[in-house]
């Protein structure tokens, strides 16, 4: 399996769980929409801050 929790860090620095079991990360125009393995779809105003492959951790930093 290759899913990925995601992460976003606000503007007070502070980090918070996004979404789960992320196996689609796409850009586009109005954002990065995350999939889910259980489906779930997602729209996030951030850009990628870190990829940790290893760790299965994406670190999105809020627009």
């Amino acid at each position: 399996m290759c899913e990925a929790n995601v992460y976003i860090t606000t503007a007070e620095g502070k980090e918070e769980l996004f979404m789960e079991g992320v196996n689609i990360l796409r850009p586009e125009e109005d954002g990065i929409h995350l999939q889910s393995i259980f489906g779930e779809q997602k729209v996030a105003k951030a850009r990628i801050k870190e990829m940790q492959m290893l760790d299965h951790r994406i670190m999105l930093e809020a627009d």
